[in-house]
């Protein structure tokens, strides 16, 4: 059962960075024009609130991926000493206090961005909604939370075989 469902976050955080991927050729493509227009007076309008919005995002929705490579930065002096059943109890700990941390963002994510849907707050350069690239943020961090769970619990069955 723990394989079927990581192959589905696997898979979930690869649909995930491939949007993030996307987004950062849309900030690419977007800058360029901006500067290519600029040399001829006519600078995109909104550029730097479309940029922002969209590194928003492309962080957001790139963890899950990120966490699941493993390609995050990990200073492991004492961890990788220890024997196997402390390490696996040490790592799950870890993931778990993750899962809570970003469980939390992915709650508080979800509440602001009710409230700016409910509010009407639109970004102040192109009156365009704020309120969903608040809950892209937040369907990255819920997705990065549940691959850290998983990640914890294969720590326990590893250190601690039934």
């Amino acid at each position: 059962m723990i394989r079927s469902i990581g192959k589905t976050l696997d898979w979930a955080a690869s649909m995930f960075n491939g949007l993030s991927a996307a987004a950062v050729v849309f900030i690419m493509l977007l800058t360029c024009a901006d500067v290519v227009l600029r040399f001829f007076g006519r600078p995109v309008p909104g550029a730097y609130e479309l940029v922002g919005y969209a590194g928003a995002v492309i962080v957001a929705l790139a963890l899950a991926r990120t966490s699941v490579e493993r390609g995050h930065i990990a200073v492991e002096l004492l961890v990788d000493r220890l024997p196997g059943r402390p390490r696996s109890l040490v790592e799950a700990v870890g993931s778990l206090a993750g899962a809570v941390l970003f469980g939390l963002l992915t709650w508080q994510s979800r509440v602001y961005a009710s409230d700016l849907m409910e509010s009407g707050d639109v970004s102040l350069t192109l009156g365009m909604p704020t309120w969903p690239f608040v809950y892209a943020v937040g369907a990255g961090t819920a997705l990065l939370t549940a691959v850290l769970l998983l990640d914890a619990l294969r720590h326990l069955k590893r250190g601690f075989p039934s």
